[in-house]
């Protein structure tokens, strides 16, 4: 049995998910006539009290777009140096948008409002003009951490002040809803526009919505077509969206705790210097400076075990929907054995 830990998004529809998706209503959603994609883009949007929604094919693709939204060609994005549209984006802050990013030294993917006041240009003409504030709720390279909702809203405050657009990464916001029992409507009475993944915590094969009101995203599917997303039927896709929405978001809760368990199995093994905390689903972990990496994956894998690597000998694990109680019990079972 191979023990897939690399990454939330390796779920396979389940046969309940496939069933919906087969039993989907579509049509040419180019011409808008999918009304699957219509229902699903209609919920995230009501979800989050926002007028608009949009399908995307990923979550990069959706955050670009807000990017490009958001800002104008030379212009500066505010983000923690730990953000997914700075490290794990092909560069295409810059390459789409020509846009810049003043980098924050956060904790853990997560910066305070003050950090933003002191990164908001002054407006000389030789700076480049601080146009936009980019979060990313939970924080993937920071572990999984989830931000202090009271913090968000400070920098609201300073985005306000400053008149700066606010876009939320919230690619694996569900799991933050759900670990801190938040809703969706408040993260939409703050950010301008939000992303949300649909393929990493929720199970589906494809696809991101993004959302925001009218007057921000009425440009944003021309912007789709232009990154090459536009799909025809892409209600077979839509329909997984939509049972992941109603039936996967609780059960998440059930990934958080087997992702506490193991870091605390790992904690107790003498090759790790240092397990980070666990709030959600992702474990980060630091082997010991005469550990061989390699090695120790390669201990793991021979076990059927997959992690993967994030440099400096951290490393990483993701719990998800198809990582099973019997696999969970398999893993706790062999780090022992390390």
């Amino acid at each position: 049995m191979k023990i897939d830990l690399r990454s939330d998004t390796v779920t396979k529809p389940s046969k309940d998910m496939l069933d919906a998706m087969m039993q989907a209503k579509v049509g040419d959603d180019v011409f808008s006539e999918d009304p699957t994609v219509k229902e699903l883009e209609h919920q995230v949007a009501d979800m989050f009290g926002k007028s608009k929604a949009l399908f995307f094919p990923s979550g990069t693709m959706a955050n670009q777009t807000a990017l490009k939204l958001h800002t104008n060609p030379g212009e500066q994005v505010i983000c923690d140096k730990y953000a997914h549209i700075y490290n794990y984006e092909s560069g295409g802050v810059a390459f789409n948008s020509g846009v810049s990013c003043k980098l924050l030294d956060g904790e853990r993917g997560m910066f305070t409002a003050d950090q933003v006041v002191e990164a908001i240009n002054p407006s000389d003409y030789w700076y480049a003009p601080s146009s936009l504030v980019a979060v990313e709720n939970t924080t993937n390279k920071g572990g999984g951490a989830c931000w202090d909702f009271d913090e968000l809203v400070k920098i609201r405050k300073v985005c306000d002040t400053n008149k700066l657009a606010y876009h939320l990464d919230g690619a694996r916001l569900w799991n933050a809803l759900v670990a801190k029992e938040e809703t969706t409507k408040h993260y939409g009475e703050i950010f301008d526009t939000i992303s949300v993944c649909l393929s990493k915590g929720l199970g589906c094969p494809v696809g991101s919505v993004l959302v925001g009101n009218e007057d921000i995203m009425q440009n944003a599917i021309r912007i789709r077509k232009v990154f090459g997303g536009n799909m025809r039927q892409a209600g077979y896709l839509a329909a997984a969206g939509l049972y992941a929405i109603d039936n996967n978001i609780d059960r998440l809760v059930e990934d958080h705790k087997r992702a506490k368990e193991i870091g605390g199995a790992l904690s107790q093994l003498s090759a790790i210097k240092v397990v980070e905390t666990i709030e959600t689903n992702i474990i980060i972990f630091e082997l010991n400076d005469d550990v061989n990496e390699k090695a120790f994956v390669q201990g793991l894998a021979n076990k059927n075990i997959h992690i993967i690597g994030m440099g400096n000998k951290k490393l990483r694990m993701v719990t998800h929907l198809d990582y099973t109680n019997n696999m969970h019990k398999i893993v706790l079972k062999s780090l022992k054995e390390i």
